[in-house]
C-alpha cells in the first residue's frame, strides 16, 4: 500500500490505536494530521515518532460539534485537501445498571454517545463536503467487537459502536457516487497503554483466554486493517466492517 502524498486526518492520535494508525501512514508517505483533545505531551511524542516530514498537531475536542468544523478547516489550510479521515477517538465508562445511580447512568450514555457516535458523525459530514469538492475520499471508522457481542459493563460504549457501524454502511451507500468511500473496523480488547494501566491481572487473563492466539490485539494489526480499507484498490470493500479480535468472537 502506497499513501505518498496523501493527506490523512486521524483523531484521538496521541496514542494507543490512533497514534499505531499514524505512524504506518506516515511510514507509506502520507502527511498525518494528528487530533488531540488535551495530552500535549504524548501528542508531541507521537509527532516525533512520525517517519516524513509535513505533520502537524491538531489540538481539538471533537465531542465539541462546534469544534469538528473548525478542524477540518484548519486541516484543509495546512494541506490543500483531505484525503482520509480516520474517526478512531473513543470512551468507555463503566455504567453497571445494577450499581450505579441514574444521574452516573445518564451521564454516561450522554458522554459516550458524545464522542463515540456523535463527534464521529460531524466529523464525517464535515470531511465528506470537503472530499466532495476535491473529487473523493476515504472515511474509516473505528468500532468495536462489543457492537456485535454486547458490553454488560458499558452498555452505551457498545450501543454507540453499533449505531457507529450502521451510520458507516448508510454512509457507504449515499457516498459511493461522489467518489467517497467508508469501512470500518472493530477490534476486540488491543494493548495500549492504557490497557496495561487499567487491567487487572484476573481481568488480563481472562482476555488472553478469549482469543485462540491467546493474546490481545497490537495496536499495529488494527492499523493494518485501517490502511487497508483506505488504500487504492479497496473501493468495492466500502461498506464493510473488519474484525480484528484474532477469532475470540465470530459474527455471522
Amino acid at each position: 500500500m502506497d499513501f505518498s502524498d496523501k493527506k490523512v486526518l486521524v483523531t484521538g492520535a496521541s496514542r494507543g490505536i490512533g497514534k499505531a494508525t499514524a505512524i504506518a501512514f506516515a511510514q507509506k508517505g502520507a502527511k498525518i494530521g494528528i487530533n488531540f483533545r488535551s495530552n500535549l505531551n504524548e501528542a508531541k511524542k507521537t509527532l516525533s515518532e512520525l517517519p516524513g516530514e509535513g505533520h502537524h498537531l491538531f489540538q481539538k475536542d471533537i465531542s465539541q460539534k462546534e469544534n469538528c468544523q473548525t478542524l477540518i478547516d484548519e486541516f484543509i489550510s495546512a494541506y490543500g485537501s483531505l484525503d482520509v479521515l480516520v474517526n478512531n477517538a473513543g470512551i468507555s465508562i463503566f455504567h453497571d445498571i445494577d450499581e450505579v445511580d441514574f444521574d452516573h447512568w445518564t451521564d454516561a450514555w450522554e458522554n459516550t454517545f458524545r464522542t463515540n457516535l456523535f463527534a464521529a458523525a460531524n466529523m464525517c459530514f464535515c470531511a465528506a463536503q470537503a472530499m466532495m469538492k476535491s473529487g473523493g475520499g476515504r472515511i474509516v471508522n473505528v468500532s468495536s467487537r462489543g457492537a456485535f457481542r454486547g458490553e454488560p459493563t458499558k452498555p452505551a460504549y457498545g450501543a454507540s459502536k453499533a449505531a457507529l457501524n450502521a451510520m458507516s454502511q448508510s454512509l457507504a451507500k449515499k457516498l459511493a457516487p461522489h467518489n467517497i468511500y467508508v469501512g470500518a473496523v472493530a477490534p476486540g480488547f488491543t494493548e495500549t497503554e492504557m490497557a496495561a494501566i487499567t487491567l487487572t491481572t484476573k481481568e488480563r487473563e481472562n482476555l488472553l483466554r478469549e482469543s485462540p492466539f491467546q493474546r490481545m490485539a497490537q495496536p499495529e494489526e488494527v492499523a493494518h486493517a485501517i490502511l487497508f480499507l483506505a488504500s487504492d484498490g479497496a473501493e468495492y470493500s466500502s461498506g464493510t466492517i473488519i474484525d480484528v479480535n484474532g477469532a475470540s468472537y465470530l459474527r455471522s
